[in-house]
C-alpha cells in the first residue's frame, strides 16, 4: 500500500518512519514533509500546502493512496477529513465535527460536563471586563485559555492577578486572532501532567503507552509555553490500575458522548491529564491528533504495525485487533529548538552532526528543517527531536543527551532536565 502523511513536523517524520517499517507499506508521501522525511528511504515530499485539500485529494486519487494520515490539528479543524472522505479516500483523523474537541476548548468543556468526565471547574467569556471581574472574585493562581487553536501557546497559568489580566488582554487584544476572542478560565489544578493518546474507531477506544511531556521553554518548568520541549514514555505516574480508571472514567465516556452527538470519531483522542496529589486523573484538555513530541517517544516502542492499527480504526474493527505489542524499556525525546523560540528566531542555519548522533543509536526526528541547495538547514522553532530507547529511563535519557552532544547549529537551545521527574 501507498500512504500519505499530511504535515511537516517531528510528529509527521515519526509517523512516516514508523509506517515504513510495515511489510505492507510500499511507499510514503509527505505533504509537505521536512528535511528528515526527504532523506527517508521510500519516502517522498510533495510541494503542496496542508490547506490545499483539493490538491491533496487529487494526488491521493491519481496515485492510488490506500491510507491518508493527518498529522496537525489545523487541517482537521478545517475539515480535511470530511473533504477527503467525500472522494472515497481512507483517512485516519476525525471529521471537522469531532475535531471541535480541540479546536474549541469551550465546546470540549461542555462535552466533558455532559459526559461527567473529571475536569477543572471553568467558565467561558467573550468580554474582557467580565473575565477580569471573574478572576478577581476567584483569585489566583488561575488558568486562562484561548478558546481556539493557538499552536500550543494559547494557555497562561497566572500566578498573580497582574499576570491573569495581562493574559486576558493578550487574548482579546488579538495575539491569537479569532482563537482568542473567546476565553475559557479554569481553576488551577496541582499535580503532575500526563498525556494519554488513544486510538479509536468511534466504538472502541484503546490507549497507547502513557507519556509525559515538557511544555515550558525553561529548565525547572519555567518560562513561556511551547509546543513541547521533550517527552518520555511510558510514564510511571500512570500505572496499569490508573490507566484502567482513565479508560473507564475518561476515554470511554468521551467516545460515548461523541456518539450521542452523532459524531463518528475515528483517529486519535489525546487526553492531556493532571494526576492530582491524591492520584486522581482530571482532564486539562483533549486533542484530536497525535501529540508532538509524545509521538516521537511512543512510536519507537510500538511493535504492532501502525498501518494495521490505523486501518482497524478507519474500518471500525478495532475490537477485532489483537492487543498492541510494545517493546520493553523506555524512550525519551529531547527537542532541540532555535535560539529565541517560542519568540522570534532565525531560519536557514546549517545543521551538522546528525549522522554522528544516529550512529550512537539515537533516532533524530526532524521538526523544523528543510534541504536548501543540497544542504540541511533549520526551518522552524522546534528544529529536531532526538529520541533514544533504552532498557531503563536512565539509559534512554542518557543516550538522548549523548547524541545531542554530536549535533550543532547556531543558537541551538534545549532543556537539560528532560526526565528529571523520574530520575
Amino acid at each position: 500500500m501507498r500512504v500519505l502523511v499530511v504535515g511537516s513536523g517531528g510528529r509527521e517524520h515519526a509517523l512516516a518512519w514508523k509506517l515504513l517499517q510495515s511489510a505492507r507499506v510500499q511507499e510514503v508521501f509527505c505533504i509537505p514533509g521536512n528535511g528528515g522525511t526527504a532523506k527517508l528511504a521510500r519516502c517522498r515530499n510533495l510541494a503542496l500546502a496542508i490547506s490545499d485539500f483539493e490538491g491533496i485529494g487529487r494526488f491521493a486519487l491519481v496515485n492510488n493512496i490506500a491510507l491518508t494520515v493527518i498529522g496537525p490539528e489545523a487541517p482537521l479543524a478545517d475539515g480535511i477529513t470530511d473533504y477527503l472522505q467525500q472522494q472515497n479516500l481512507m483517512v485516519f483523523g476525525p471529521t471537522q465535527a469531532g475535531a471541535q474537541i480541540e479546536s474549541s476548548k469551550a465546546w470540549a468543556k461542555a462535552l466533558m460536563q455532559d459526559a461527567n468526565i473529571p475536569t477543572a471547574k471553568a467558565e467561558v467569556f467573550t468580554d474582557a471586563a467580565e473575565a477580569i471581574a471573574y478572576v478577581k472574585v476567584q483569585g489566583v493562581p488561575i488558568v486562562i485559555k484561548a478558546d481556539g487553536l493557538a499552536a500550543g501557546k494559547g494557555v497562561a497559568v497566572a500566578m498573580t492577578l497582574e499576570e491573569a489580566i495581562d493574559a486576558i488582554d493578550t487574548c482579546f487584544g488579538g495575539q491569537f486572532g479569532t482563537a482568542g476572542q473567546r476565553l475559557v478560565i479554569e481553576e488551577y489544578l496541582t499535580g503532575q501532567e500526563a498525556s494519554v493518546l488513544a486510538v479509536t474507531d468511534g466504538l472502541t477506544i484503546r490507549p497507547l503507552l502513557p507519556a509525559q511531556d515538557y511544555k515550558q521553554i525553561g529548565d525547572g518548568d519555567t518560562g513561556a509555553n511551547t509546543g513541547g520541549m521533550g517527552a518520555y514514555a511510558p510514564t510511571p505516574i500512570v500505572p496499569p490500575a490508573l490507566m484502567e480508571r482513565i479508560q473507564q472514567d475518561i476515554l470511554e465516556p468521551a467516545i460515548a458522548t461523541l456518539r450521542q452527538r452523532e459524531i463518528d470519531y475515528r483517529g486519535v483522542l489525546y487526553a492531556g491529564l493532571m494526576i492530582t496529589p491524591s492520584g486522581d486523573p482530571k482532564v486539562i484538555e483533549f486533542n484530536c491528533r497525535f501529540g508532538d513530541p509524545e509521538t516521537q517517544a511512543i512510536l519507537p516502542l510500538l511493535e504492532t504495525p501502525l498501518d494495521m492499527v490505523m486501518m482497524a480504526c478507519i474500518q471500525q474493527r478495532l475490537d477485532q485487533l489483537p492487543p498492541l505489542i510494545w517493546k520493553s524499556g523506555a524512550a525519551a525525546c529531547v527537542v532541540m529548538a532555535a535560539g529565541g523560540y517560542p519568540g522570534t528566531y532565525k531560519k536557514g542555519l546549517p545543521l551538522r552532526g546528525i549522522e554522528q548522533a544516529e550512529s550512537r543509536g539515537a533516532l533524530v526526528f526532524h521538526a523544523g528543517t528543510k534541504i536548501k541547495q543540497q544542504q540541511l538547514v533549520t526551518d522552524g522553532g522546534r528544529v529536531l527531536g532526538v529520541t533514544a530507547v533504552g532498557e531503563s529511563f536512565k539509559e534512554a535519557i542518557a543516550q538522548a543527551y549523548s547524541a545531542i552532544g554530536c549535533i550543532q547549529f547556531e543558537g541551538m537551545y534545549y532543556r537539560r532536565d528532560i526526565g528529571h521527574r523520574i530520575l
